[in-house]
């Protein structure tokens, strides 16, 4: 079990300022009004899908589900926004004593998704839902950006080990959230120890080109790894002469080195010759590892390679040329008067542009065809259709206040796998095409 997911073992800090200053005027300002306590639903959702994607990938909902838990607007908080003048007294007041004690209702983590899918759905008073906009925001457009490269890096790979590599190429807290939504997506470890520290996900790594160049020969280089590490590890082959290392690779830690890693040059020319050469000189269960600002489309091109893991950083903590999902945070329904017995009215947007919503408290199924492939996401606002009731998407994830669907990482990364196999086969391809499923309104 990930007992980091479960809440152990580094406590979250204070979310309260992961926030855009509107949404504390616009609560100034409900407040004056009168407005607000009126009862209101908020849903997460996106128009469309980033250019010539298939489907999405719902990343960061645990990640979502701490920062609620942790909105908290402490001293140290209170008094900055006193300072800034930011909010007046009765606002100040009023935060001193928030918790989220509303309902959030969503996809569950790894689930995949379309344009206009309601991906999470915030309820409670418009007070305290207003607040959770931009922490929810800003984790679920990251999250689940970096988890849907991933997942296409997970299918270009068929099946062989993806290592996320990208801390050094992203903040160093947001390579934290990169290396466990990539771990959703389907990635198999990660280099980042504060990751692997958070959220118990594997760790690897040995050593870089550097210290290589710390020793007087590549020789000396290699036999002070295997002397610390053991003739398992993998050897960088590739600060030199590639066929040169490879022989003296074999030479230091004997047929039974557990890896090789090349990362520069022509990588398929080289993956062959590699192959060759380690089988040649009876290493044969020797692993080939590769690296150097590899995507899915680079992955893609060495699926006839004898290359037996990929290490994958830049690409894939920036989404692929993708870093959000352009996902909004729309107001949908809202009483009329204050208490939770008030009938919701539908409200939505309308504009020009292509930025209108469709207002109403939404539900979600996906139906599936004779043969159990998916056809379409069915979103509507009224009654589910029998058919469907046993197919619906969003599950109850915060009540009352109260987080009541925490699960180990490696739930959200089995759920993804199931979730993409069920999707029809043109999903899987790289080349661009619309979402791969329909959204039909009800």
């Amino acid at each position: 079990m990930n007992t980091a997911d479960l809440g152990l073992p580094v406590t979250v800090p204070s979310t309260a300022l992961f926030t855009d200053r509107y949404e504390l005027t616009m609560l100034q300002g409900a407040l004056r009004s009168g407005t607000a306590a009126r009862r209101s639903v908020f849903e997460v959702f996106t128009r469309r899908l980033p250019d010539g994607r298939r489907y999405g990938v719902v990343g960061g909902t645990g990640r979502v589900l701490d920062a609620v838990e942790n909105f908290r607007f402490d001293t140290g908080v209170l008094d900055f926004l006193a300072d800034r003048r930011i909010v007046d007294e009765p606002t100040l007041a009023w935060l001193a004593d928030f918790r989220f004690r509303g309902d959030i209702w969503g996809y569950p983590e790894g689930e995949v998704y379309f344009p206009g899918s309601p991906i999470m759905r915030v309820e409670g008073t418009f007070a305290e839902a207003v607040l959770l906009e931009t922490v929810i925001l800003s984790i679920l457009n990251h999250d689940s950006a970096v988890a849907a490269a991933a997942s296409r890096m997970a299918v270009a790979a068929g099946g062989r080990p993806l290592i996320e590599m990208g801390a050094r190429r992203t903040h160093e807290l947001a390579a934290v959230a990169a290396a466990r939504a990539a771990y959703v997506g389907g990635f198999s470890s990660t280099s980042d120890l504060a990751a692997g520290f958070r959220y118990s996900i594997p760790t690897v790594g040995t050593s870089a080109h550097a210290f290589t160049l710390l020793h007087d020969s590549e020789r000396d280089a290699f036999t002070a790894q295997v002397d610390s590490l053991g003739e398992g590890t993998t050897l960088l082959v590739d600060t030199y002469d590639v066929h040169e290392a490879v022989k003296t690779a074999v030479e230091v830690a004997g047929t039974g080195l557990g890896a090789v890693r090349i990362d520069s040059g022509d990588l398929l020319l080289l993956a062959h010759r590699v192959r060759q050469q380690l089988d040649e000189l009876g290493a044969r269960d020797t692993r080939i590892v590769v690296t150097s600002d590899l995507d899915e489309y680079a992955i893609a091109s060495l699926a006839a390679a004898p290359v037996d893991a990929y290490g994958v950083g830049t690409q894939l903590v920036t989404g692929s040329g993708h870093p959000t999902c352009s996902m909004v945070y729309k107001l949908v329904a809202r009483a009329d008067a204050p208490g939770l017995g008030e009938d919701l009215r539908p409200v939505a947007k309308k504009s020009m542009g292509g930025k209108s919503s469709h207002g109403g408290r939404k539900w979600a199924a996906r139906r599936l065809d004779a043969a159990g492939v998916a056809e379409a996401e069915v979103v509507g606002t009224g009654e589910v259709p029998p058919e469907l009731a046993g197919r619906q998407l969003l599950v109850e994830l915060v009540r009352a206040g109260e987080v009541v669907a925490r699960e180990p990482l490696d739930a959200a990364r089995d759920r993804h796998a199931a979730a993409r196999a069920e999707l029809p086969m043109s999903a899987t391809q790289l080349s661009r095409g619309e979402p791969v499923l329909p959204t039909e309104y009800v």
